[in-house]
C-alpha cells in the first residue's frame, strides 16, 4: 500500500467519524458568569480578568469576545439584570418613600440571590463597573438605572405635591443611593442577619421626613 493510499483511507475514516460537538453559546456564557462569580468570591472583584475567567471557565478568549466586550461588560452583567425604566412599582404614588425602596430592592435582591461571598466582595472602591453605574456622567445619572428611575419617581412627587417644590430633586436621588450603599454595606458586616429591607425602608422614610 503506498503513502498516498494509506493517506486517502485515514481521510475517509475521519469523515465517518462522529462530527465533533458544537459549542452550546448559552452554557458558555453561564460558565463565564460563574467563573466570573468565583473569582469574585475568592478574590475580589478588582482581581478580575479576561484572561483569568477565561481559565477559570476552561474557554477560548474567543469564546469570551463572542459574549463579552471586555472585562467591563462582564462585571456590568451584574448591575444591569433590570430595566428600572420599565418596572411597575405595587407601591401608591402617595408613598414616595416605599416606591424608592421598592426600587432599590429589586437591584438588591438581586444581589443577595448571589450570596454574601460575593456581595461583600463585589461592592468595593476597585469595582469600576459598579462606580460607573451608581455615578454620574455630566451630572445625570445613566438611563435605565436605578438612580435614574428614582429621580424621575421625585419629579412626579414633587408635581403632585408629595415633595416641596424647592427640594433639589437630583442630590436627593445621589443621597438615596448614598444611604443605600450604606446599608448594603452593614448588611455585608452582619453576615447577612441584617434586616436590610427594613433598614433601606425606615431610613428612606426619616430622611424624606
Amino acid at each position: 500500500m503506498t503513502k498516498v493510499t494509506s493517506l486517502r483511507r485515514t481521510m475517509k475514516m475521519k469523515k465517518c467519524g462522529r462530527p465533533p460537538k458544537k459549542d452550546n453559546p448559552e452554557e458558555n456564557k453561564e460558565k463565564i458568569i460563574a467563573a466570573a462569580i468565583a473569582l469574585i468570591e475568592e478574590q475580589g472583584a478588582d482581581c478580575i480578568t479576561v484572561r483569568r475567567v477565561c481559565e477559570k471557565a476552561d474557554i477560548a478568549t474567543g469564546t469570551f469576545y463572542y459574549h463579552f466586550r471586555n472585562k467591563d461588560d462582564l462585571m456590568m452583567h451584574f448591575v444591569r439584570g433590570i430595566s428600572f425604566e420599565t418596572v411597575e412599582l405595587t407601591a401608591p404614588p402617595s408613598d414616595i418613600a416605599g416606591r424608592i425602596a421598592e426600587l432599590y430592592m429589586l437591584l438588591i435582591r438581586q444581589y443577595m440571590n448571589l450570596g454574601i461571598a460575593f456581595m461583600r466582595s463585589f461592592y468595593t472602591p476597585d469595582n469600576q463597573a459598579l462606580h460607573t453605574y451608581m455615578g454620574e456622567k455630566d451630572g445625570k445619572f445613566a438611563a435605565g438605572t436605578v438612580m435614574a428611575r428614582c429621580e424621575q419617581e421625585f419629579v412626579k412627587a414633587q408635581a403632585e405635591g408629595c415633595i416641596q417644590k424647592n427640594a433639589d430633586i437630583h442630590q436627593m436621588s445621589a443621597d438615596i443611593c448614598t444611604i443605600v450603599k450604606g446599608c448594603i454595606f452593614e448588611w455585608c458586616l452582619s453576615e447577612g442577619k441584617m434586616d436590610i429591607e427594613a433598614a433601606v425602608q425606615r431610613m428612606l422614610k426619616a430622611y424624606m421626613a
